[in-house]
Parts: structure tokens; C-alpha cells; sequence
């Protein structure tokens, strides 16, 4: 099961835009900035084939301007 945490960066003045797409997505808690046009943005998905198709689905929204992944974890399943 991975667990990744990102900062999501957002086009100048579009951060609640981008907050509201990242909220939409069922796999992704979001925690804005209070002074920036930052999210911290952490998903949990049942697995690797799965989170890449997140990664993609939020790479393709149009009010992000950089995805930086922060830290990775992947827990095998037993």
C-alpha cells in the first residue's frame, strides 16, 4: 500500500482551484499553506499501478505548477 507525501505547488492566484481538484480525487488528503501557494498533499493507494495513475490524473490538472514528491512508503501486503 503506498503512501506518498507531496508539495503541491499552485499557478499564482489558483491555489484554491488546485485545492478543490486534489479534494475531488478519492485517494488524496490535502493541507494548504496559510501564506504560500502550497499544498501538502498525501496519497494512499492500493498499489504502485494505481498510484502512478493518481500521479497522472493530478499532473493533468491545469492550476498545478510543480508536483514534488516529498517522501514515499510502501507497506507489502501479506
Amino acid at each position: 500500500m503506498p503512501i506518498k507525501s507531496y508539495l503541491a505547488h499552485a499557478i499564482k492566484g489558483k491555489k484554491e482551484e488546485l485545492m478543490k481538484a486534489l479534494v475531488s480525487l478519492d485517494q488524496c488528503e490535502v493541507v494548504p499553506a496559510e501564506n504560500q501557494d502550497i499544498l501538502a498533499l498525501v496519497t494512499d493507494t492500493p498499489n504502485e499501478k494505481e498510484e502512478e495513475i493518481l500521479k497522472e490524473k493530478i499532473e493533468a490538472i491545469s492550476s498545478l505548477k510543480l508536483l514534488s514528491l516529498v517522501s514515499g512508503f510502501n507497506t507489502p501486503q501479506n
